[in-house]
């Protein structure tokens, strides 16, 4: 008689956590092998980026997507770039300084983050390229001499504290500074790591 109503209150404290957790997406990156990267996403990386160094490739996953990644170093600029489960190109992400951003564009970023943080530290910032399946050429082109667009998005990884303490976040904002979306991020995994 007594196992009943126990039982039951852990099916209830197991269903709090699951929804309470269940609001965020978690974003993992494993490095991979480049035989285990798309074959299509391989080989336009090879056709298309020229003079590229140090080629990494990364399988991502945030609970309701897979998505792979190659980074690289060309031209004394680190990129990113993302691809679907099926090797569809979807974004090509520069790594750049606050300089970088358009003074009143990183003005109203800043005091979006100010109204959503008590403290926040931007740990990373990326200029990013939304591929158009019409137009890959185009993509590639302004991706690699840098262009800042209209259409240009910026990813800010940032480390910001609330009443729930600090968190990392990704947050995208577009090219006038407005806030687009964010996720709560997971700490880098350390898997590799033997103790």
């Amino acid at each position: 008689m007594r196992k009943a109503p126990i039982f039951s209150i852990i099916i209830i404290i197991s269903f709090y956590f699951q929804c309470s957790y269940g609001q965020h997406k978690y974003e993992r990156e494993y490095r991979i092998r480049k035989s285990q990267f798309p074959t299509n996403a391989r080989e336009l990386i090879e056709d298309k980026i020229t003079d590229a160094n140090r080629i990494k490739f990364y399988k991502e996953t945030d609970g309701t997507k897979v998505s792979f990644e190659a980074k690289l170093k060309k031209d004394r600029l680190w990129y990113s770039i993302e691809f679907s489960e099926d090797g569809i190109l979807e974004d090509i992400e520069i790594l750049i300084k606050t300089t970088d951003i358009p003074d009143e564009t990183f003005s109203k970023i800043e005091i979006y983050l100010n109204k959503k943080f008590k403290k926040y530290r931007v740990k990373r910032l990326q200029q990013q390229y939304r591929a158009s399946t019409d137009a890959l050429e185009t993509t590639l082109k302004n991706a690699f001499q840098n262009l800042i667009l209209p259409t240009n998005n910026y990813e800010l990884m940032v480390a910001g504290k609330n009443e729930d303490g600090y968190m990392d976040y990704e947050i995208l904002f577009d090219a006038d500074g407005n806030f687009k979306n964010q996720r709560t991020s997971l700490p880098p995994n350390y898997d590799h790591v033997l103790y």
